[in-house]
Formats: C-alpha cells, sequence, structure tokens
C-alpha cells in the first residue's frame, strides 16, 4: 500500500478519530494480551489517476467517508501508509512467503515467520490468502506458530469453515485470534469463534457488514443468516469473480471513488459490469 504524505494524514487523523468506536489496544495497554484484533477491517483500495499515478486527494475522501462507519482498523489502516517511524502500526500482517511454493514446506514457513516475529517491533498477523499464493498455510503450521509470543493471529481468506473451527479450537489456550479474510464466510466464522474479518466488501457495504458483527456478536443469528445470505453474491462479485476492477467500479456507485485500474489488471466489459450490477441489484443493496 502506498505511503500517506503529512498533509494528506494531518487532514484525515482529526475525522477518523471521530469515527470510530474503538481502537486497537497495544503493548503497554497492560490487559495481559498481546493485542487485540477483533473487528471489522477495510481491506482499503488504493486510487489511481488517469495516468496511474496514486491519487492521494480521492483517497483522503474514501478515507473520511469510511471514518463514519465502525470499523476496528479504519485508522490503523491509515497509520500503516504513513512512515512507520514517525507513526509506527498496531500490527504487521504477513502473507505466506509463495514463490516458491514447492520448497515452502511447513518447517520452511516456521522458519520464516519466526525470524520475522523474532526481529519485528511490532505483532505479526499471519495471512493465508491460497487464491492468490497457491499455498494454504497448514493448520499445523499456524498452531505451532501461536505459540510465538509475538504472533497474535491469523488472516484466513481461504473460505474453509471447518479449517477456521479447527484453528480456533486448537489454539483455544494460546493468546491468538482469527480473523475471516472475506464478507462470504463471516457469520460462519464468528459461529466457529472467529473474532472479526477482513473484508473487500466493506468498502462498498461497511455498515452492513459491521450490521453483520453486531447480530453475530449479541446472537441474533436469523437476522444474521439473512444478512449474510443477502451478502454472498455481492462479495463473490468482487472478490473472486471480477476482484479489484470489479471492487472499484461498485466504489464508484456507492459515493465513494474507485476511479482505473492499474495495468495489467483491466476495466470491466459492459457485460461484466451489467452482471455486476446484477449481483447488488439483486440483492436490495442497489
Amino acid at each position: 500500500m502506498a505511503m500517506l504524505g503529512p498533509r494528506v494524514w494531518s487532514s484525515v487523523r482529526q475525522g477518523l478519530s471521530r469515527g470510530l468506536s474503538r481502537n486497537v489496544g497495544g503493548w503497554a495497554s497492560g490487559e495481559g494480551r498481546k493485542v487485540d484484533i477483533a473487528g471489522i477491517y477495510p481491506a482499503v483500495t488504493t486510487p489511481f489517476t488517469a495516468t496511474a499515478e496514486v491519487d492521494y486527494g480521492k483517497l483522503e475522501e474514501n478515507l473520511h467517508k469510511l471514518g463514519n462507519i465502525p470499523f476496528r482498523a479504519t485508522q490503523a489502516t491509515v497509520e500503516m501508509t504513513v512512515s512507520m517511524a514517525q507513526v509506527g502500526a498496531d500490527a504487521a500482517l504477513v502473507v505466506t512467503p509463495s514463490y516458491y511454493r514447492g520448497r515452502m514446506s511447513s518447517a520452511a514457513l516456521i522458519h520464516h515467520y519466526t525470524k520475522v516475529a523474532d526481529l519485528s517491533p511490532i505483532p505479526v498477523v499471519l495471512y493465508s490468502v491460497p487464491a492468490n499464493t497457491g499455498l494454504d498455510l497448514p493448520v499445523d503450521t499456524a498452531v505451532i506458530l501461536s505459540q510465538h509470543p509475538n504472533i497474535v493471529g491469523i488472516k484466513d481468506s481461504g473460505g474453509d469453515v471447518t479449517r477456521i473451527g479447527l484453528m480456533v479450537h486448537k489454539t483455544r489456550r494460546q493468546d491468538f485470534q482469527v480473523l475471516a479474510g472475506s464478507a462470504g464466510f463471516l457469520l460462519a466464522s464468528y459461529a466457529v469463534g472467529a473474532v472479526g474479518g477482513v473484508c473487500a466488501l466493506a468498502n462498498v457495504l461497511g455498515a452492513q457488514v459491521c450490521q453483520l458483527e453486531r447480530l453475530c456478536l449479541t446472537g441474533q443469528w436469523e437476522d444474521a443468516q439473512k444478512l449474510q445470505l443477502r451478502l454472498i453474491e455481492p462479495n463473490t462479485a468482487v472478490t473472486r469473480r471480477f476482484g479489484i476492477s470489479g471492487l472499484k467500479k461498485t466504489m464508484d456507485w456507492f459515493g465513494y471513488y474507485g476511479g482505473p485500474c492499474r495495468a495489467p489488471l483491466q476495466e470491466l466489459s459492459p457485460a461484466e459490469e451489467e452482471a455486476l450490477h446484477l449481483a447488488f441489484s439483486s440483492n436490495g443493496w442497489l
């Protein structure tokens, strides 16, 4: 993610702090746990100009709007894009190394993450996203890594709820938290013990994703199920089906700035755009 300049950061900090209802606890919180990562996190997009430069002004506009939704980490996400030395991040989300995935055995992954966690001055969150890396972080590997004092949790985007439940179960004696990597299986993840989610869909239906979180946490499972079912098709449309191009197009529809994608990603065709619109309209969102 691109770095935000001091001018942009100073202008958004006040508005974001007003819009957030919760803050991330840190090492010095005195609460006895490593760091609390529970909640809903938007996977914030980077807006570009027509000449493929980062559009900081549009990013500022999007962040102002996102700051009015009760996300857990809008401010933390912004801070991670600012100078690390000046501001500092709350945690580091570290994706599985996968370029030589044929050699990424459990031993290699344990060695890699242990080294990163040993040297990192901030807590580390494991990140398994097999759709992009072709590599699933094995459950037993995650369980071993959960014992590291500087590894606080995992974002799992694979969509296998039994796997998420098994990780929750096997790490129940550790100070370790599991986040769903998508809004499409958020309810199911909460049902088996996840504590939140990092969701692309939250860029456009953020209030609805946070409402789903609230319904799950308060045990209103029937209403949660109804809402979850209406989010599945839109979520699939902006992730697996049309990806970033679809997400940015939808952001434009919902009053944010999505804007163009940067090569090699291509814009949607008229037929794809129609199908994307239908995924939202047929579920009552447009």
